[in-house]
């Protein structure tokens, strides 16, 4: 990830005027707006540089949950019924 530098045509803008920018320009690319996508994109571009990481992220060192393998797609999960009248 890259510092925070002067160097981006953004960087004059305040974190909270950025998100409200971004926000007003996804929405009109949301609503059709062609014109409005790449300013959108290039608005969040920035807003991802500087609050670095997502906050949906796993952290480093957290195992991930097991599932079952999708091929064993066959076998009993915790949602099967098991019983008179089922397969298995």
């Amino acid at each position: 990830m890259t510092p925070k530098t002067a160097n981006s045509p953004l960087a004059h803008l305040e974190d909270g005027e950025l998100a409200q920018l971004a926000g007003e320009w996804r929405a009109r690319a949301l609503r059709g707006d062609r014109k409005a996508y790449g300013p959108a994109h290039a608005l969040e571009v920035e807003q991802r540089r500087r609050l670095g990481p997502g906050r949906t992220s796993v952290p480093d060192g957290a195992p991930a949950p097991a599932g079952r393998p999708w091929w064993k797609f066959w076998e009993a999960g915790p949602f099967s019924q098991s019983g008179p009248g089922s397969p298995t």
